[in-house]
């Protein structure tokens, strides 16, 4: 039996919605005829994500992380309450309100009808479940501890989206900022500053330096202001262009990882994600070749990524883990020492767990430090700029009251 999204019309022409399970086609259109209802389109769930991955099974889309994490409680109370798996599927998707949620439980609720496995079942929805997720659930079901994974699993995607956050907030605050100062300073040259001077500029007086420099500016960027854009813009998309090539990335985000501030953010960033990631998987039984190369997969920055592969090659060839990661000299030393303890002492997962925490709680306060340096110093900047441009349009009125003495 699998699950069917259907398009239909009722019997006042409206059109209707919704996910129906069956064995064919032929079986969903018969049920809704008992409906009274004419069927227009129907498509099997999971054929139409294998069709078009990019659409809306994805974070951010139909179906954001937060939504993720809400399902994967929910769906770990009811197993751990002794629901059957197909039961608590149902239940989950008749709670949720989004369509897209009911799909894709209607279309994994099907699979698990059918005698797959819950991890078999998820993977037709990759943009939805990730490998990490997969390869968790699949750990669970052959340990028995579903319900116990399926609860990290939660907390796991908790984090990452209020890490992710965290990020974004602290970036977008200073780019808002920097653009209202450009702003502000964009349109004082361009429109008052020359209706000012102009009227000094008409008596043909010589205009103190500083004035005539301001004078310079402000022609420049009405005269060229746009084209000035323009290229802006087209270098923008050339960059972006040459940067979709891995070769180029890398050359970019190993300058990224040299910069005094920005390289320390993004290790950290990276290096929580890294040992969170390496920290669910290793506590759920998954073999530790294969959450290191998955752990490797979360991490943005591709020096960083390209190091964890180097490590994975290291340890399959029987080098210990931390030793392995340390050869890079990418991770910080807490981390390498606490997972080398861990390895020591039997005790990995608690070590990762323990990693991860001090490394985010690092971030959050290299983060918290950002936020509060970066607004008064672009308070202070703009400021100089509109102190640089008032006391140049004021300079000729001095100069006026001197002479008129």
């Amino acid at each position: 039996m699998s699950a069917f999204e259907y398009t239909a019309l009722d019997v006042a022409g409206r059109e209707q919605r919704g996910v129906l399970e069956g064995d064919s086609p032929k079986q969903i259109r018969q049920l809704l005829r008992e409906q009274q209802l004419l069927p227009l389109n129907i498509n099997e769930v999971a054929a139409q994500q294998a069709r078009g991955n990019a659409g809306w099974f994805r974070f951010g889309s139909g179906i954001n992380a937060t939504e993720v994490a809400l399902l994967t409680r929910q769906l770990a109370t009811l197993v751990r309450a002794g629901l059957p798996l197909e039961e608590s599927l149902l239940a989950v998707s008749q709670q949720s309100e989004n369509p897209a949620v009911q799909r894709v439980l209607a279309g994994a609720r099907s699979r698990v009808m059918e005698g797959h496995s819950l991890a078999h079942a998820l993977a037709d929805f990759p943009k939805v479940f990730p490998e990490i997720y997969r390869a968790t659930v699949a750990a669970g079901e052959q340990s028995g501890r579903l319900g116990v994974v399926l609860e990290r699993l939660a907390d796991y995607t908790e984090n990452r989206d209020h890490l992710r956050q965290r990020v974004m907030g602290a970036m977008l605050y200073p780019i808002v900022l920097t653009i209202m100062c450009l702003g502000i300073i964009g349109g004082l040259l361009t429109y008052v500053v020359p209706k000012v001077v102009d009227v000094f500029a008409s008596s043909k007086a010589k205009l103190p330096l500083m004035t005539r420099m301001l004078l310079e500016v402000s022609d420049f960027l009405r005269n060229y202001g746009l084209w000035l854009l323009l290229i802006l813009v087209l270098t923008t998309v050339l960059f972006l262009r040459w940067v979709d090539n891995p070769k180029s990335r890398f050359k970019v985000d190993l300058w990224l990882l040299r910069l005094p501030f920005i390289g320390r953010l993004l290790r950290g960033f990276n290096n929580a994600r890294f040992a969170r990631t390496f920290s669910i998987l290793t506590n759920s039984a998954v073999p530790v070749l294969d959450a290191l190369r998955i752990s490797g997969s979360v991490i943005t920055n591709l020096p960083m990524r390209s190091a964890i592969n180097e490590a994975t090659d290291r340890v399959r060839e029987g080098s210990p883990i931390g030793r392995s990661l340390s050869k890079s000299k990418l991770f910080p030393p807490m981390t390498v020492h606490l997972i080398s303890s861990g390895e020591s002492s039997g005790t990995l997962g608690s070590m990762l767990e323990r990693a991860a925490e001090n490394q985010e709680r690092e971030l959050d306060s290299t983060l918290t430090t950002l936020i509060g340096l970066l607004g008064p110093m672009l308070i202070i900047i703009m400021g100089l700029f509109v102190l640089a441009i008032v006391f140049a349009m004021l300079l000729p009125i001095f100069e006026l009251n001197t002479l008129i003495r």
